[in-house]
């Protein structure tokens, strides 16, 4: 079955947003977004800056509080939850500004996050993310702090892989990256694609993003303006020029 057949699916859907209402404050983010992301699938999430796309992850793992609808991890009530409730569920987040340990080692900081899949899967172990990762390898002692932005965000995305996660969440994938290592991102991203991790997308390079997602949705103002698949995305100049800005 292929992820955009799947999404039909209610036992295959891994995450599932319904009617989100979120508020900083008196500020009203989300205005009633549905969002779901299915096993296997790869989403772009765009939009220009302040129209709630970090809200909306945010909101999916915990880190901020609908004010109403509802999110279901695996079919389970979720809204609201604790984010390491939500992790335990196979979900990692890869935030804007990777938050790495500065203090701690490149090799640290893999191992430990170091853990079994829910299923008990450990397809990706310590010696498969420093495959996928050359430039780590020859890090391994350096400490966070002393790596560039390029390889802590691979240092970021390793980690989170080393959870063996359900979803991978990557909120601006390559912001502020050179093009020779944003290049390299966009490599692992084909690569966890191809793993057989649903993945969550964001990154203003949409050129990049339809190029390996199956599904995206674009948000404006805090509400969904566009759902369906990169062709049919791309098929639409008008609604790229519009909400998008090229």
């Amino acid at each position: 079955m292929t992820a955009n057949s799947a999404s039909g699916t209610q036992a295959e859907r891994l995450i599932e947003a319904r009617s989100l209402q979120t508020f900083y404050g008196s500020s009203h983010i989300l205005r009633g977004v549905d969002f779901q992301v299915c096993r296997g699938e790869t989403i772009g999430l765009m939009g220009r800056n302040g129209m709630g796309k970090s809200t909306l992850l945010k909101s999916l793992i915990g880190l901020v509080k609908p004010r109403d609808g509802e999110v279901r991890i695996k079919g389970q009530a979720m809204t609201g939850a604790a984010p390491y409730r939500v992790a335990q569920q196979g979900i990692a987040y890869v935030p804007e500004g990777r938050g790495i340990f500065g203090n701690l080692s490149v090799k640290e900081n893999l191992i430990m996050a170091a853990r079994a899949g829910t299923q008990g899967r450990r397809d990706w172990t310590y010696e498969r993310v420093l495959e996928t990762f050359p430039r780590l390898k020859e890090r391994l002692g350096n400490g966070g702090q002393q790596l560039s932005g390029g390889e802590q965000q691979m240092l970021t995305i390793g980690r989170a892989l080393m959870t063996n996660p359900d979803v991978l969440i990557l909120d601006e994938a390559t912001e502020g990256l050179a093009p020779l290592i944003a290049r390299e991102i966009w490599r692992i991203c084909g690569l966890i694609r191809q793993s057989g991790i649903s993945s969550i997308i964001v990154d203003k390079n949409w050129r990049h993003v339809t190029q390996i997602t199956d599904r995206n949705v674009v948000l404006v103002k805090g509400e969904v303006v566009f759902e369906g698949s990169s062709a049919a995305l791309l098929a639409k100049p008008q609604t790229l020029e519009q909400f998008l800005g090229i």
